[in-house]
Formats: structure tokens, C-alpha cells, sequence
């Protein structure tokens, strides 16, 4: 195996949530790249129906989607119903506004509820480092 690729991670059903068509797109294929099983939703309603249907292993979310916590709101939702499912939040409001949602402290992670905060563009790379560090 080459220093540059990761270790190879077990299939997972995955639910992501984004109100951007082609955002929602590009995460859905690098998982699915990755042989992950993808369910996907558009916004936060379908996002909430979708969690109702389905036991995400782990769950990428948009931050800001009909409103501007609707990734929190998921977040709360899921870590409700499943706590044990790792949440990634995908956020552009730190290039939007020079807030940093990123949760660097425990206070901060205790009430934005996420496992991993990543900044808009994500990079293939970090969304798979990120997944492989929540799934060890």
C-alpha cells in the first residue's frame, strides 16, 4: 500500500444531508467511491424523513441549510435518537462571515453536539481522514 492512501474502511450506510444539489453530489460520490451505502436527502425536512427511515452509521451535514441551524437542529436529532452514529458538519460560514464553528473545546463540542466541524470546499481527502478517525 502507498504512503498516500488510507486504510480501507468498512462499508457504511451513510446519510447526507445538504440543500446544495451539487455539493450534496460531489460528498455523495466520494463515499460512494469509498463502497459506503449513501442515503441522501435534500434540506432538513427530507433530512429529517430520511432519519426516521434509516440508522445512519454516520451522517455528514450541511451547517446552514432552510435555516441557518439547521445542522445543529439534525445534529441534536440524531445524537437524540442514535448517539453512538458520529456527525460530521459541513460548514462555509467561517469563509462567509470569519466565524469558526470548528469544535476545539469541550464547551464547544458539547453544544454543537458534532464529532467533526470542516470547512466548506471539502476535500476528498479530509472527508475520508475524517470518516476513518470516527469509525476507529
Amino acid at each position: 500500500m502507498s504512503h498516500g492512501t488510507p486504510e480501507p474502511i468498512r462499508p457504511l450506510t451513510v446519510l447526507v444531508v445538504d440543500d446544495d444539489f451539487d455539493l450534496l453530489e460531489q460528498v455523495v460520490s466520494i463515499l460512494e467511491a469509498d463502497g459506503h451505502t449513501v442515503v441522501k436527502a435534500h434540506g432538513q425536512v427530507e433530512g429529517e424523513e430520511a432519519l426516521l427511515s434509516c440508522m445512519p452509521d454516520l451522517a455528514v451535514l450541511d451547517l446552514m441549510m432552510e435555516n441557518m441551524d439547521s445542522g445543529f437542529v439534525l445534529c441534536h436529532q440524531i445524537k437524540r435518537l442514535f448517539p453512538e452514529v458520529p456527525v460530521i458538519l459541513l460548514t462555509a460560514v467561517k469563509s462567509a462571515t470569519g466565524l469558526d464553528f470548528a469544535a476545539r473545546s469541550e464547551e464547544a463540542a458539547s453544544w454543537t453536539m458534532a464529532d467533526v466541524i470542516l470547512d466548506k470546499p471539502v476535500r476528498p481527502e479530509q472527508l475520508r481522514a475524517a470518516v476513518q478517525r470516527l469509525l476507529k
